[in-house]
């Protein structure tokens, strides 16, 4: 299916499989960097967003619906869920934080933005259509200081992606340069005429697979405009 970083699925019948292959890559990586044995030294591999453990992404296990105003989408079990200014927030375990690997449900969502965003002059494909506020820089060494800003971004995918309720949403796919040279991903699923957005603040690579299944599970169902 188009827009799901070349998978394909329904949310429930994409897991074993998106799970294999997150296994695979990162097995594979680790026979290239010479990994041994379990307890061994870490080998470091570079990120998207800096540095990060050479290391298997925790298994999300059983998924699990949560709901804002009517929209819904299945959190993998563990993950933080928080409900706050008309936005549910799920941050994978561990952080408490709402930004650096969070996952951002919105209905109406460009009443809620500044400036009407992401419907507004159809930002969400727009090459600086990332983010509301784009002056600061969201890697993983920098989310939390906020004190660096940006020297450009880059949209690597436009793209439609079928949803469980069977609504396409414009799939977009950013990669943000840093003025330090850091860099990050942004990912947006986003609804116009709903004006529903799902919103990858900056991602964690090593979740990659399982944004893309809460993607998949969205479901608008129950929603009112």
């Amino acid at each position: 299916m188009a827009g799901i970083h070349g998978r394909g699925g329904r949310a429930r019948g994409v897991r074993a499989a998106g799970a294999a292959a997150a296994t695979a890559s990162l097995l594979a990586l680790a026979a290239c960097s010479g990994g041994g044995s379990e307890g061994a030294e870490i080998t470091l591999e570079r990120g998207e967003s800096g540095v990060m453990p050479g290391i298997e992404p925790p298994d999300p296990g059983e998924y699990a619906a949560q709901e804002i105003e009517g929209v819904s989408i299945e959190v993998p079990e563990g993950w933080q869920v928080q409900n706050e200014g008309g936005t549910l927030c799920v941050s994978p375990p561990g952080q408490d934080a709402c930004g650096y690997g969070s996952v951002q449900l919105t209905p109406q969502a460009s009443t809620r933005n500044p400036g009407e965003w992401p419907k507004k002059g159809d930002a969400f494909n727009k090459e600086d259509g990332w983010g509301a506020d784009t002056g600061s820089c969201r890697s993983l060494n920098t989310a939390a200081s906020g004190g660096i800003g940006v020297s450009g971004a880059d949209l690597k995918v436009a793209d439609f992606t079928q949803h469980a309720d069977g609504l396409k949403s414009h799939h977009s796919v950013w990669e943000v340069t840093c003025a330090n040279d850091d860099r990050f991903e942004v990912r947006m699923w986003f609804l116009p005429i709903s004006d529903v957005l799902l919103y990858v603040w900056s991602v964690d690579s090593q979740y990659s697979a399982v944004y893309d299944e809460i993607a998949l599970s969205m479901d608008t169902s129950g929603y009112e405009r």
